[in-house]
C-alpha cells in the first residue's frame, strides 16, 4: 500500500530526532506513514546494526508508522551515485508518497548532506518514465526539509505543533537505548550539559513558541508556499 507521508533520512533514528513528533501526528490524522533508513547505521561508535534494526522497528511502533524499511546503503560512505540512486527510486515507487521529508541541504555529517541531494534527485528521477529501475514511475509532489537542531538553517517555511505527540516522539527516540542511553549529545545537536531529552525540548519548545505552541518541528521548503485564503493565516501578529 502506498503511504501519504514519508521520511528518507540517513540513519536509523535520524526520522525519530529530526521530525518523529509529525510522524507521529500524520498517523493521528489518519494518514499513512512510513520510513526509509537509507543505511543501517553499521559506523555507529555505539551498538551495532543490527540493534538498531530491533529499535528501529519498536520505535517506529511508538509512532504508528505504517511501513519501515532500510535501503542497505553503507553508513559513513553515502554518495548520490547512480546506483544509489536507483535503489532509492525503486522505494519511492513502491510507497508512491504525496508527501516526502528530508534531512536538510547542509550538516556537518557527511551522510546527512549527501542523504538531501540524493533524496531530492530519486524523488525527481522516480517520475522519468524511462529511468531504469523497478516500479511505475512516480513522483511526490511535496518535499519539505527537516530543520531541527541545525544552527545555519534558514528561517522555516512552516513549523508543525507536536504539543500532543510530544511524548511519543522522546518515547520513540528512547527506543534507541543503544545510541542515546545516558548521552548529551546526538546527531546535530551540540552538547551543553543537559540529558539528550531536555536538549531536544529546548530546541522544539523553541519552534512551538514561534506558532504560540509547546512544542514544535520546523521544515522548510525550497518553493513558496501557496495561501487559499488570507483572512484565515494561523498565529497572531501582535
Amino acid at each position: 500500500m502506498p503511504v501519504d507521508l514519508l521520511a528518507v533520512m540517513a540513519h536509523p533514528d535520524d526520522a525519530e530526532l529530526l521530525c518523529g513528533g509529525t510522524l507521529a501526528r500524520a498517523a493521528d490524522q489518519g494518514h499513512r506513514t512510513g520510513i526509509v533508513d537509507l543505511t543501517r547505521g553499521e559506523l555507529g561508535s555505539r551498538g551495532t546494526a543490527e540493534l538498531r534494526a530491533k529499535e528501529a522497528v519498536a520505535a517506529a511502533k511508538v509512532l504508528g508508522v505504517a511501513e519501515r524499511v532500510n535501503a542497505g546503503l553503507p553508513d559513513g560512505h553515502l554518495a548520490n551515485t547512480d546506483a544509489a540512486r536507483r535503489i532509492v527510486v525503486e522505494h519511492i515507487r513502491r510507497l508512491r508518497p504525496g508527501v516526502v521529508l528530508l534531512q536538510y541541504i547542509t550538516s556537518r555529517h557527511p551522510d546527512h548532506r549527501v542523504a538531501s541531494e540524493l533524496v531530492r534527485d530519486a524523488c525527481f528521477l522516480s517520475g522519468l518514465k524511462n529511468y531504469p529501475a523497478d516500479g511505475q514511475p512516480f513522483r511526490p509532489a511535496k518535499l519539505c526539509h527537516a530543520l531541527s537542531f541545525r544552527e545555519d538553517a534558514v528561517k522555516p517555511s512552516f513549523v508543525v505543533d507536536i504539543s500532543a505527540q510530544f511524548d511519543r516522539k522522546l518515547a520513540a527516540i528512547a527506543c534507541f537505548a543503544s545510541q542515546f542511553d545516558g548521552v548529551t549529545q546526538a546527531g546535530e545537536m551540540y552538547p551543553t550539559g543537559q540529558p539528550l531529552d531536555d536538549l531536544i525540548a529546548t530546541q522544539n519548545g523553541h519552534y512551538g513558541s514561534l506558532i504560540r505552541a509547546r512544542f514544535g518541528e520546523p521544515f522548510w521548503t525550497a518553493e513558496t508556499m501557496a495561501v487559499a485564503d488570507i483572512t484565515a493565516l494561523g498565529v497572531h501578529s501582535l
